[in-house]
This record gives C-alpha cells, sequence and structure tokens, in this order.
C-alpha cells in the first residue's frame, strides 16, 4: 500500500489495519462535514483509484454517537450564495470520485448518519451499523438540499418511492428499518463493529481487483455527461434556495436549536 501521510487528510485520521485503509471522521462533537473534510475524502478515493495497489476503505465515525451529522452549517453562517455553490460542488466531487473507486468501500456507521453522512453511506459497497445508529435526509427541515447525485442514487438502491418519502418527509430512520430497506447489510454490537467491517472489506478486497474493479464499473455506469447535469441541478437548486426566506428561516431555526 503507498505510503500514507495523515496531515494529507484535516478532519479524519487514517490507518492501515492488515491492508485495509480505515478512515474515522474527526470533527468533534458531531464529525460535520465542512469543505476541508470534504476536499480530503475526495482527494483519498480520487488519489488511490489511480494507484495499482489500492486497498479496500472502510469508513467510520470518531466517537460513539454520531458517524457524520452532515454539512457543517455553521460554515454557512454570513456567507455569499456563491458559498454554497462552491460547497456543493465540492461534495459532488467527493460523491463522483467514490462512485468511480474500483476497490471495495465499507462503512461502519457508529450513531447518526444522516443527509451527507446518508449520501456517503448509499455510495458505500457494504454498510454495517450498530443497532443505535439513525439515518436519514433531514434537509427539508433545515433549510437545504441533497446533492442532485446523492438524491439520484437514493431512488437507485432504495426505490424512487421510498426515498421520495425520505426525502419530502426529512424524518429519520432507526438501525431495523435502514435493514429492511436495504440500506444496512449488518447490525452489530458497538463492541464488534470496526473488527466486523474491516473482516467485510478484507474478504472483498481478496476478490481479484481487475473483477471487482470492472463489476463495479458496470454496476454504477459513471457517465461525465450526466454527472454534469447532477452538478448543474445542484448549483442552480443551491442558488435558488440559499437565499430563499423560508429556506432561510428554517436554517436559522436549526442553528437556534
Amino acid at each position: 500500500m503507498t505510503e500514507l501521510h495523515t496531515s494529507q487528510y484535516p478532519g479524519m485520521t487514517v490507518a492501515d489495519r492488515t491492508g485495509v485503509l480505515v478512515v474515522t471522521l474527526d470533527r468533534p462533537p458531531a464529525n460535520a462535514l465542512n469543505r476541508a473534510l470534504i476536499r480530503s475524502l475526495t482527494g483519498l478515493f480520487a488519489g488511490f483509484a489511480a494507484e495499482p495497489d489500492a486497498p479496500p476503505v472502510m469508513l467510520t465515525g470518531h466517537g460513539d454517537r454520531f458517524f457524520t451529522a452532515g454539512g457543517d452549517i455553521k460554515e454557512l453562517e454570513g456567507a455569499a450564495h456563491t458559498e454554497i455553490g462552491a460547497r456543493m460542488r465540492d461534495f459532488h466531487a467527493l460523491l463522483v470520485a467514490m462512485d468511480r473507486f474500483p476497490r471495495p468501500v465499507v462503512c461502519a456507521v457508529n450513531g447518526h448518519c444522516v443527509g451527507g453522512g446518508m449520501e456517503i453511506a448509499l455510495f458505500a459497497d457494504r454498510v454495517l451499523a450498530v443497532e443505535h445508529a439513525q439515518f436519514g435526509f433531514p434537509e427539508i427541515n433545515h433549510g437545504l438540499l441533497p446533492a442532485d447525485k446523492g438524491i439520484q442514487r437514493a431512488g437507485q438502491v432504495l426505490g424512487t418511492r421510498r426515498a421520495g418519502k425520505m426525502l419530502l418527509s426529512g424524518e429519520l430512520f432507526d438501525a431495523h428499518r435502514a435493514r429492511e430497506i436495504g440500506l444496512v447489510d449488518t447490525i452489530t454490537g458497538p463492541g464488534e463493529l470496526l473488527d466486523q467491517a474491516v473482516a467485510c472489506a478484507l474478504a472483498a478486497g481478496s476478490k481479484a481487483p481487475v473483477l471487482y474493479g470492472a463489476l463495479k464499473q458496470s454496476l454504477n455506469a459513471p457517465d461525465d455527461t450526466r454527472d454534469e447535469a447532477y452538478l448543474h441541478r445542484t448549483i442552480a437548486s443551491a442558488a435558488a434556495y440559499f437565499d430563499d426566506p423560508a429556506a432561510r428561516e428554517r436554517r436559522e431555526n436549526w442553528k437556534k436549536n
């Protein structure tokens, strides 16, 4: 495996565990996704995708309450509308990098996995979760929207009608419901989560890389033109809602709570 320098990846820790790249989102208290962390993740996936010995990746969150609470809304305080567009462009790039990563990606969900966290989980090959984990797309209640690429992925993985109910209600649901709908593969105890997730990544990583990568490419069918259309819709939607009074009021109320 290519030598790692964790200083290259602000907002997260990176470790080699028996050939699995263990990436821990580490921004207490809620591991919120600020632009630096989003760029760290994008750089990691894009960088290792080009390596002939790219390792399986296991993603988790620091602590026992949050995988990630999603986007860091504090970054938007006092920001111009162009800032939300730039932020969404960065997050779109992360989803594209995950979509095209040829090696196994396993999420070990150790707590709340909402908003951007849900989108990350949807681009993983396998998802393990603790019983107290919570999932959902709360953006509609917080004056925000997910990335269009994440919305499309939700429809593909979970079904359009089911994804629509989640997105349009903003309601959260537990790990058992997540397993019922195919978002989560395994529910495990907190003490076993990381070991089981590493074992899952190792098992997937034992497959011939050329075959694993080819199958992922066929399943995900990456398409530059389609991704550009997703990005265009994401930026256009962000420009429309960022200064909308009703959406702004919801963001302000959320920050107060």
